[in-house]
């Protein structure tokens, strides 16, 4: 047999092997190994996605009109973390933002402690919210008839809507806390004995604190409630709207497509 003849079956044998193996079904692989690489395939995604939401940007629903007409209710945005420094998941810690809160500022931040008869829901004793900052550590504030006055300064209401007199010159135990900050014998006169929504203070922030109000003061459960928000509860500024629609007009179960507020998408948070 010549040695040319014998080097064709040497390759047709090897061809055929191959072929052989081709034919034959790869093993599938075990669980453990289909387990590892789906978890290395989310993992990386996962943590994008929570570092991102802490870190850098989350979204917000506005729940209730406590901040008419600056936020609407249906109004959805997204929250600057950045800006105050963003939160350290499961402690009580911050990073260094690149700005610090300041009077006139919208933030969010984590309520301090509720009481029962104020909470939007039993459970929620310390919700997230949005309201704007009124008042710095060492501010003096006070209201009379309805006027917020900041440093013997009028600051005027963002929303028109006002309580009739006989609802809000009410007295309200829960205002009671405010006796603990107050101040006596100061230029801004004598302190209120009994608070009610539209007649209390003069008081002052404490240090480390900032007091928040609602731009719709009369229909806002605020600082006047549960005292001024430390520092470490800051989680942001609101940013612009992204999306928004009336939760009040539309078609039943779809006003979310049937109700938007085109002219709302992309208003910029002031």
């Amino acid at each position: 047999m010549s040695s040319r003849r014998k080097s064709r079956r040497k390759r047709a044998a090897r061809s055929a092997a191959r072929a052989d193996v081709r034919s034959k079904p790869a093993p599938r692989p075990s669980l453990v190994v289909r387990t590892r690489a789906f978890i290395m395939g989310v993992l990386p995604v996962l943590a994008i996605v929570l570092g991102t939401r802490q870190l850098l940007a989350e979204a917000f629903r506005i729940p209730s009109g406590s901040m008419e007409p600056t936020l609407l209710v249906g109004d959805w945005l997204f929250v600057n973390k950045l800006r105050l420094g963003p939160h350290v998941p499961f402690t009580s810690h911050s990073l260094p933002g690149y700005a610090s809160p300041k009077r006139g500022d919208v933030a969010v931040f984590i309520s301090p402690p509720q009481d029962v008869s104020i909470r939007i829901s039993p459970d929620e004793v310390t919700p997230t919210l949005v309201k704007r900052i009124v008042g710095v550590a060492g501010d003096t504030l006070l209201m009379r008839h309805g006027q917020l006055t900041v440093n013997g300064t009028a600051v005027p209401s963002p929303n028109s809507f006002s309580l009739p007199d006989d609802v809000a010159d009410e007295p309200q135990s829960i205002f009671a806390w405010q006796h603990q900050i107050e101040i006596r014998g100061s230029r801004f006169g004598a302190p209120i004995e009994t608070p009610s929504l539209h007649e209390w203070g003069p008081l002052v922030v404490p240090a480390g604190t900032f007091f928040m109000m609602g731009d719709n003061r009369d229909n806002s459960v605020d600082s006047r409630y549960y005292g001024p928000v430390p520092r470490a509860n800051f989680r942001g500024t609101p940013m612009f709207v992204y999306y928004s629609y009336d939760p009040e007009s539309g078609v039943d179960y779809v006003r979310a497509v049937t109700s938007i507020r085109w002219r709302r998408i992309g208003h910029w948070i002031r």
